[in-house]
């Protein structure tokens, strides 16, 4: 890195869309290594390669039923009970022409037997029962590898594990699976005008809001927060130690503040210094002066201090960039087509995404702003639901318009992330 580009200011950086800047980041990052977890351990996490069965399910003819297993082409309308089979052990039992065996759902069925009559379509005295209903062969059995045959791929290659998929594992012996495990990000706080939440603010100072609640941004996605006690000044060197210190122990770091145009504003320089700067600027509104450095081979975000900035450029990059990391396929939010029940102001040079509320209507999907969209005014993402994507090269939106709302209380549902190019190929969580 030459002096030349440790100088650099934020406004020497290129202004990069959207679209661009995400391929960057997207394209620096790959998922964590592979570990072997137990299974209790692998709640939520990507599967780090395929699952192939090594044994039949079931590996043995079962019944699906409580009822007399049977030979089905028998004639008889009455059949001796030859015995009793229960779930669990397969006990000597046959099944002749003219006998019937007692079976209980899960039971192994016996020899001869190809056939099972629920107890319901049976009457039974004198150790006889009579059938008072045909079944055909294979009725109520489930055959051998009828659910998972030998051999066959039972879960792919970034299957996220959840309950059935855990079961499937448990059912197939596996007691440790290779997982992407979570990434490990230690958040940092920058600036000189930050003080400890308990203090009183003097003149010019304001309480560190943006650690605390990047930190809970972090966990409600599932992921490990290590924020750091205290906020680091303003100051080359001290940042510097901050960054080397946090990347040992993490993954990712996260920054807030010091990355904008203000001669205090010396993350860049730092970031640059280190390793190296792929996103400088973005065109986006709220969050220009986002930036994104690889340093010893991990991933850095440099977030803007203003709040609003802050938590709307970890749902719009961090959020994602975190879930590739470890290896999980979707990565955007789902989206629907609104109707404004508000006129909106746009500025066309950058895409916008303002907090909004969405309402479902007979109609479809209305919405609206959640109050004044300043990027300091923090209260308006409390409550809020949504974010209108409002893309670069359009202008104001009258009250009546459809634009597309970025819903961020839900689960991720595509792919790709919802902006630019992508803004018509939104997807409704709820059809």
């Amino acid at each position: 890195m030459t002096a030349k580009n440790r100088s650099k200011r934020s406004c020497d950086y290129p202004m990069l869309s959207f679209e661009e800047a995400w391929r960057r980041i997207s394209g620096a990052l790959k998922p964590l290594p592979p570990v072997q977890e137990p299974l209790e351990s692998v709640t939520g996490l990507a599967l780090a390669g395929d699952v192939i069965a090594r044994e039949n399910i079931p590996p043995f003819a079962a019944s699906t039923m409580d009822g007399y297993a049977v030979i089905s082409g028998d004639a008889s309308c009455e059949r001796s009970i030859a015995g009793e089979q229960h779930a669990g052990v397969k006990l000597d039992l046959a099944v002749t022409e003219g006998t019937a065996v007692r079976i209980m759902t899960g039971a192994p069925v016996p020899a001869g037997a190809d056939a099972v009559i629920p107890f319901e379509q049976t009457a039974e005295a004198n150790d006889r029962v009579r059938l008072l209903s045909i079944v055909g062969p294979g009725d109520n059995i489930r055959a051998i590898g009828q659910d998972i045959a030998a051999g066959e791929t039972v879960l792919k290659k970034g299957s996220v594990l959840g309950p059935a998929e855990i079961g499937l594992l448990a059912m197939l012996g596996h007691s440790q699976v290779p997982v992407h495990p979570r990434p490990r990000v230690s958040v940092m706080a920058t600036g000189d005008e930050l003080i400890p939440i308990h203090a009183i603010p003097r003149l010019g100072q304001i309480r560190n809001s943006n650690a605390p609640a990047i930190a809970t941004a972090l966990r409600v996605c599932g992921f490990d927060a290590v924020a750091l006690p205290q906020t680091v000044v303003d100051d080359a060197a001290a940042l510097e130690r901050a960054i080397v210190e946090a990347l040992s122990d993490s993954d990712m770091l996260i920054t807030s503040g010091g990355v904008s145009m203000g001669t205090r504003d010396l993350v860049k320089s730092v970031l640059a210094r280190l390793g190296e700067i792929l996103v400088g600027r973005v065109a986006i509104k709220p969050g220009k002066p986002l930036t994104f450095a690889m340093i010893h081979g991990k991933p850095v975000f440099g977030l803007p201090g203003n709040p609003v900035s802050s938590l709307v450029c970890f749902e719009q990059f961090i959020r994602p960039a975190l879930r590739r990391m470890s290896g999980l396929r979707l990565l955007g939010r789902p989206c629907v087509d609104v109707r404004l029940e508000q006129g909106l102001r746009h500025d066309p040079d950058r895409t916008e995404f303002q907090r909004a509320i969405v309402e479902r209507d007979p109609d479809g999907f209305t919405a609206r702003g959640n109050g004044p969209q300043g990027s300091s005014r923090l209260k308006s993402l409390s409550g809020a639901n949504a974010l209108f994507v409002l893309p670069a090269g359009t202008g104001d939106y009258p009250a009546g318009s459809r634009v597309m709302a970025l819903l961020i209380n839900q689960p991720e549902a595509s792919e790709d992330l919802p902006t630019g190019s992508l803004v018509r190929k939104f997807q409704s969580p709820w059809g």
